[in-house]
């Protein structure tokens, strides 16, 4: 089976400068690698075999880095936008999408079997597959429960649980009729939308490793975490 996914590598990486001034942020070096190679080489090891980056700021930068991806043993070419569209209105700019495809975040580092994850989401007929994983904030400070300025409850520092996005899905390309061309439409718009035409949307969730690394606390977590989940995140390499 033909595997196909596309990467949204397009950002500005706000959140990560002053980092990201001189390098865009799918190119951010964790380890050895950016991250943008690590997901292109676990992409490969996963058998899929076409990776569309979707790309905007600094996409000179980021073609020059991965090339045809034939270093990696993946296909690589290129969907430019001429201005910002967010998350889903890129992949309108995709004229050769098959019905089913990854779409994934250019900073994601995460040891998910997303080969797995097509699989399933093709053999049950699924619209829309969101990755997630279980999240644990603590809140800093006692928690106070009222009612008319009287209190009625009390916890200290309480842990909250929730789920979150991977920045990973699986989709169905039927999904995309609705999104509007040339305007700005995201994951968001996608969901709110979907939810409200009462479309089916499957969570997969998974208990292993994933950051984000959009942030900077993230990104040096990355780092520092990174030898210690390179078994994991690249069992293939070589």
């Amino acid at each position: 089976m033909s595997k196909r996914a596309v990467i949204l590598a397009g950002g500005k990486g706000s959140r990560l400068r002053p980092y990201t001034v001189v390098l865009p942020k799918p190119l951010m070096p964790i380890g050895d690698y950016p991250i943008l190679e690590v997901i292109l080489r676990q992409l490969a090891a996963q058998g899929f075999d076409r990776a569309t980056l979707a790309v905007n700021h600094q996409a000179e930068i980021v073609r020059a880095f991965c090339g045809d991806g034939s270093k990696w043993g993946i296909s690589v070419d290129y969907s430019l936008e001429t201005k910002p569209l967010s998350t889903i209105a890129p992949l309108r700019l995709i004229g050769d999408l098959p019905e089913n495809f990854l779409l994934m975040n250019g900073d994601v580092l995460t040891d998910l079997p997303m080969g797995k994850l097509y699989e399933e989401h093709v053999s049950q007929k699924r619209k829309f597959t969101i990755a997630a994983s279980e999240r644990t904030h603590i809140v800093d400070y006692g928690v106070l429960h009222v009612n008319e300025n009287r209190l009625t409850g009390f916890e200290e520092k309480p842990k909250i649980q929730y789920l979150v996005s991977m920045g990973i899905y699986m989709v169905n390309r039927s999904v995309l009729d609705r999104v509007p061309v040339g305007e700005k439409y995201g994951f968001d718009d996608l969901m709110l939308d979907m939810l409200a035409h009462k479309e089916a949307t499957h969570v997969e969730r998974y208990s292993g490793y994933w950051l984000d690394i959009g942030r900077v606390d993230d990104y040096m977590r990355a780092i520092e975490e990174f030898e210690e989940h390179r078994p994991q995140l690249l069992p293939d390499e070589k």
